[in-house]
């Protein structure tokens, strides 16, 4: 949204305010948030000559022509992508469990049992039966003899439905490295299939426990940011967009928006709430990929602020935020900076976006120099 409210503007510009956590829906493109965020604008006083009261020491900035996207800002959580819960095979007492927080690959342990390893292969079937000479053809043999041949058992295999000889001679060799008995026979329970790497999220069961039952919750790898977008604001998430995100301690990154829910989910309310609340306040999930997972750390579960862009101004001249000055009148202005000295410039404002400020004024132009604090 374009923003013009010089109007408020000369009445106060506030401090900034700490955020509220939740996934509240943030006013954006208000100039005075704007304004606030990039720190206090200095004010022309009477007397002052027309020039800005000594403060902080200044440099200058150039006065650009570019394309501005105006943004509106909502919060989010920032976690990882995919839920699994991983089961037992039922036979036999833990011997081992992982942290939480660990990551685990293909062909690595993902628990233990009796003394030896119960690892992870990938797939999305589960194995349902046991897999040996004779066995009927199958999915499940090919997902098996995949995970085989991607951990460098039984070059002979060729990856289908059926159960040969080679696979089964893979098997015993995998077996063997696994310290179990190499029967050349995979049952359920001495494998775990999940679709890809998981990172442990809650570790459920207990060490001496049975192996059946709830072992441990866990996610993929991806970073994700989730969103519950108001109904309302929809027109905001396309799949494929770029979105910006703040993350906690200052940090910002890039992402892209992976996914637009469907289904509205109402808020959540209780005795107090009016008739038709949970219809006004109803929000459809987005997911947000980032461009770059390490910009996020190990954060899990932390608040985030997602930036959609709801507009774009292009080819507007803009200047660093921080370059505003705010006359008594109300008025800003910004002091354009000359080889023969200096003069302000009233100017309008449009789009807040990235750190710059839209501007418009008199006699103002692309690459003149106007003065910012040094920060």
């Amino acid at each position: 949204m374009s923003i013009r409210e010089e109007d408020r503007l000369a009445a106060e510009v506030p401090a900034a305010r700490p955020r509220r956590t939740g996934r509240r829906l943030l006013v954006v493109g208000i100039a005075v948030a704007a304004i606030a965020a990039a720190g206090t604008v200095p004010v022309l006083t009477s007397g002052s000559g027309g020039h800005p009261p000594s403060g902080p020491a200044v440099t200058t900035a150039d006065v650009v022509r570019t394309d501005l996207t105006d943004r509106t800002r909502v919060d989010g959580t920032l976690g990882y992508a995919d839920t699994y819960t991983v089961l037992g095979g039922g036979h036999g007492h833990l011997t081992w469990l992982p942290d939480v927080g660990a990551t685990i690959r293909r062909g690595k342990r993902l628990y233990g049992v009796d003394g030896h390893s119960v690892p992870l292969f990938y797939g999305v079937t589960p194995l349902w039966r046991a897999l040996g000479h004779g066995v009927t053809d199958g999915p499940d043999v090919r997902e098996l003899e995949r995970n085989l041949t991607a951990l460098g058992y039984g070059s002979a295999v060729t990856v289908d439905d059926h159960f040969t000889a080679a696979t089964a001679a893979a098997v015993r060799d995998w077996q063997d490295d696994l310290g179990v008995t190499a029967s050349g026979t995979v049952s359920p329970g001495d494998v775990v299939m999940l679709p890809s790497a998981i990172r442990v999220k809650k570790v459920d069961a207990a060490l001496g426990g049975t192996a059946g039952g709830h072992v441990l919750d866990a996610t993929g790898t991806t970073r994700q940011v989730t969103v519950a977008l108001p109904v309302g604001r929809q027109e905001l998430a396309h799949r494929g967009a770029e979105v910006t995100v703040e993350l906690p301690g200052g940090r910002s990154a890039t992402g892209h928006i992976s996914s637009v829910g469907t289904v509205a989910t109402a808020a959540s309310s209780d005795s107090s709430s009016q008739t038709g609340q949970d219809t006004q306040n109803a929000t459809i999930s987005v997911l947000i990929t980032l461009d770059h997972a390490s910009a996020a750390g190990r954060l899990d579960g932390a608040p985030v602020t997602v930036g959609f862009a709801s507009g774009i101004r292009k080819n507007v001249l803009a200047v660093p935020v921080q370059a505003l000055l705010a006359s008594p009148s109300g008025q800003y202005l910004v002091e354009v900076v000359t080889t023969t000295g200096r003069r302000t410039v009233p100017v309008s404002l449009g789009v807040f976006a990235d750190g710059r400020v839209e501007v418009s004024g008199p006699g103002l132009a692309a690459g003149m120099k106007v003065e910012v604090p040094r920060s």
